[in-house]
């Protein structure tokens, strides 16, 4: 028992010790690097205003009734319990905005990096040139009354009068009202407006990675294209494929201003309804805030999921 309490100061002594000197340590590099967090705070700091605080105040209000004219009230995991089990557009918005992203994302993806790397082999003004044609749709796309007399569902319209021209068609097609159709012409106005910042992400990367790899690589017994890209750019664009990535998937999931623009709000049948339309329904129109970060937080987490099964797959190509 001595010994045991003379021991116990010392342990005491020693954890002390270790705490200041920890504290001194932390202090002593934030000094050595007060320039640098200098430069951080401005962007931590609106970071911190308009990401972090949205986000946890949404998830708190998730647990809440809020109509915005009365203080919130707690109702614990009702608002998640309605919108699995008591709303069934709820459903139908998550059906669409799934097929919205497997279709979509990938496949805008792909096509990004396919032109990138395609455009890249050209010399360079040719291939400015070419990259101000494939991200041009993604700034004027978003001109919708171009879409609208595209695929306007009268004789006028551009796709019916031609294939009424041509004898193709009798009576002009509802595109966009129509839920045959309307739900396709979303899906291509999509695609056609994919080349955005991921597209000029991959154009940046490929032009950064050092040409004399792929002559070491030839060296190694690397033959064709195909192995050059398995092998050689794409370890080498991680970086800007996981933006990439990020970006599409937000795009694909934040499917809502192109489908209300097109065939309305809310569309024939909830045809093109989705999860972000779905909340606004809920939090501009009806203000149940609490539902409505309800939803917002489930569509959150979705888009995490997916980010993180996004940046598995590309660390299997990499070669950290």
């Amino acid at each position: 028992m001595k010994g045991g309490t003379e021991l116990e100061p010392t342990i005491h002594e020693i954890n002390s010790n270790k705490i200041i000197f920890k504290k001194k340590s932390l202090l002593t590099i934030i000094k050595k690097n007060s320039a640098s967090y200098i430069m951080l705070a401005p962007y931590t700091i609106l970071f911190v205003i308009f990401i972090v605080i949205p986000v946890l105040s949404a998830v708190v209000l998730s647990f809440t009734y809020f109509n915005m004219l009365q203080v919130p009230k707690f109702i614990g995991f009702q608002n998640y319990i309605r919108l699995f089990i008591d709303d069934d557009i709820f459903l139908i918005a998550v059906r669409n905005t799934l097929i919205f992203a497997v279709i979509t994302g990938p496949v805008g993806y792909i096509l990004s990096f396919v032109f990138a790397w395609f455009i890249n082999e050209f010399r360079p003004k040719i291939r400015a040139i070419l990259t101000l044609i494939f991200y041009a749709p993604s700034l004027a796309g978003n001109v919708y009354f171009i879409w609208l007399y595209i695929f306007s569902g009268d004789s006028y319209g551009f796709i019916n009068g031609r294939l009424m021209s041509i004898g193709l068609l009798k009576d002009p097609i509802k595109w966009l009202t129509d839920p045959k159709y309307n739900f396709t012409v979303v899906v291509i106005v999509m695609l056609w407006l994919s080349m955005g910042a991921g597209f000029l992400a991959f154009v940046a990367g490929l032009q950064s990675i050092n040409k004399d790899l792929y002559e070491a690589a030839a060296i190694d017994g690397l033959r064709n294209r195909w192995q050059e890209l398995y092998y050689i750019t794409l370890p080498q664009m991680v970086p800007q494929l996981l933006f990439g990535a990020v970006m599409s998937i937000s795009a694909a999931f934040a499917v809502g201003a192109q489908s209300q623009a097109l065939t309305g709000f809310p569309s024939t049948d909830y045809s093109t309804h989705t999860i972000l339309l779905h909340m606004l329904d809920y939090g501009t129109i009806r203000f149940e805030m609490g539902y409505a970060s309800a939803i917002a937080v489930i569509l959150f987490a979705i888009m995490l999921i997916s980010w993180q099964v996004v940046n598995n797959l590309l660390k299997k190509i990499s070669n950290d």
